[in-house]
């Protein structure tokens, strides 16, 4: 029952903090606007049409059209799409591969094995995802796979760290040691106590990882390392627009717009789940 209650109190309170409703809202219509755009678009975004190039908004084209005569608004739900999927698969990987990472080094603080994991971790850091994506692109070619991959492997270390420094401080938690006293063994421990106290902290990182992928995904398309064409994304659209911006504005406005408002959502939405699941700073509010 306390249970139940504590749920509805932070869904409460979920509901009454403003950039959290915000940044929830903002990325709703994303999110709807990618799931849409599977089953229905106004127009076919890879369709060509030169005698329609270049319009602007209207009540045909809201968006406009490109200088291939192509939807904006229908590119712009596809690039959705793609921006998400990517995001959310190359945050996953990061999170699949980096926390377990991070517990292993703190069950085994101090130890050669910790030392590798963490150096390791640094050796990635010092190759910006951006390079990195060059170095896979150079060996297997461009596309949104490569692109996953090298976001993915940014990420790693950025979940393995912070899995590492919050598991560190429980570890020496007096529940902790009740459960070594038990008999369990760290494996265990770490699993079945440490990642639930840290699965907030966790979520919260994801949110933000999420929306620095969305622009690493932008990024790279940019440059023609992420999807490829006839699939629409949003870093793509702003390339083709960077010679065109006095002729046709819109071109570069709404993928631009696009990438500002899904990141303004998703970090807006970390900062309230951070606010939520931080007793100090809930009660700060309160």
């Amino acid at each position: 029952m306390s249970g139940t209650v504590s749920n509805r109190s932070l869904l409460r309170m979920a509901l009454g903090h403003p950039a959290f409703v915000i940044g929830l809202v903002l990325s709703a219509v994303f999110i709807v606007a990618a799931l849409m755009s599977f089953v229905w678009t106004p127009f076919d975004p890879t369709k060509l049409d030169i005698a329609n190039k270049l319009q602007n908004p209207s009540w045909v084209h809201w968006f406009g059209t490109d200088h291939f005569g192509r939807d904006m608004f229908s590119m712009i739900m596809v690039g959705a799409r793609v921006s998400i999927a990517v995001a959310f698969v190359a945050v996953g990987i990061g999170m699949v591969l980096g926390v377990p990472l991070g517990l292993y080094a703190a069950s085994r603080r101090g130890s050669l094995i910790d030392e590798i994991i963490m150096r390791g971790n640094d050796l990635v850091f010092a190759f910006p995802s951006l390079l990195l994506a060059i170095m896979i692109t150079a060996v297997f070619g461009p596309g949104a796979i490569n692109a996953i991959i090298a976001i993915g492997i940014f990420n790693v270390p950025v979940f393995a760290r912070l899995a590492r420094g919050a598991a560190l401080s429980l570890w020496t938690r007096d529940f902790i040691l009740a459960a070594r006293v038990a008999g369990k063994n760290k494996a265990r421990i770490s699993v079945e106590h440490i990642l639930p106290n840290i699965a907030n902290l966790m979520i919260v990182q994801g949110t933000i990882q999420f929306s620095l992928a969305v622009l690493a995904e932008a990024a790279l398309a940019y440059v023609g390392l992420g999807a490829q064409p006839p699939l629409p994304s949003w870093g793509r659209m702003l390339a083709d627009a960077q010679t065109l911006i006095s002729l046709a504005p819109h071109m570069a406005l709404f993928p631009g717009f696009a990438i500002i408002i899904t990141v303004l959502g998703l970090n807006l939405m970390g900062d309230g789940l951070r606010d939520l699941f931080d007793p100090k700073l809930r009660h700060g509010r309160s």
